[in-house]
């Protein structure tokens, strides 16, 4: 789809919208995350992170970045082994561009806050780079670890088995290279990564005026939500066990 001007409307991701491709450059709405966002951009180039679109500056209201060739799936799915390895040690290699910077401030890192494939380029079926920073901020490892591990390898609907998605969540937890105490903790924190999505969702029910989405997608969101974190829930042991 294109716009007026000829710009190429972007699909994708969930919480940008407005998003248009112009050439090779990206151009989205600012916002009060943009000073961040372009600092934490420059960060990367500055590290040579690859896994990110550069940041160009403002025009109009609007931020531009690089474009990345690629695709960006549209919906989850199970995904290979090797695509989930690939994400694993871009995920880890984003987090280490940012560790002791002044953006991390007292924290581990910087965290994407939502790692999902909706929010990766694919480039010859492997996520090579993330996209949309948005909601990016200082946390800990573990949060976008969680994330990650939730959204690219586990799902109520056991297209993959039960067992397929536990291995592929040791496999994430191997390839990040987290540490026994991180891996210990590991299913508790998506969990948590599950119940604040949920929080998440429904604030923005609370003020429909802000959010990126129409009441019954939120709605959607949310029960998709709880129905994934009572799946993790219900088999804590299983993924535990691969885990150890």
């Amino acid at each position: 789809m294109t716009d007026a001007s000829g710009a190429v409307v972007l699909t994708g991701g969930r919480m940008a919208s407005e998003v248009l491709r112009q050439d090779d450059t990206v151009l989205r709405p600012a916002s009060d995350a943009s000073e961040f966002m372009a600092s934490l951009l420059e960060i990367f180039e500055q590290q040579n992170f690859l896994g990110a679109p550069k940041y160009l500056g403002q025009v109009d209201g609007k931020d531009i970045l690089t474009y990345i060739e690629g695709e960006v799936p549209e919906k989850f799915q199970p995904w290979s082994d090797d695509q989930v390895r690939a994400a694993a040690r871009l995920l880890r290699e984003m987090h280490d561009a940012t560790r002791g910077s002044n953006l991390a401030g007292r924290f581990d890192v910087v965290c994407h806050h939502d790692p999902g494939p909706n929010n990766s380029v694919f480039q010859n079926g492997l996520p090579v780079a993330f996209i949309d920073f948005e909601l990016a901020a200082p946390g800990g490892r573990l949060e976008d670890v969680a994330y990650m591990a939730w959204t690219w390898s586990i799902s109520s609907k056991q297209v993959m088995p039960l067992d397929g998605q536990a291995a592929q969540v040791r496999l994430i937890a191997d390839v990040y290279g987290l540490v026994d105490a991180e891996r210990h903790a590991l299913v508790d924190c998506i969990l948590e990564r599950q119940s604040r999505n949920v929080r998440f969702w429904a604030e923005f029910q609370a003020h429909p005026e802000t959010a990126p989405a129409a009441p019954d997608v939120l709605a959607n969101r949310i029960a998709w939500s709880r129905r994934e974190r009572q799946f993790v829930y219900t088999h804590h042991e299983v993924f535990d066990r691969a885990l150890a």
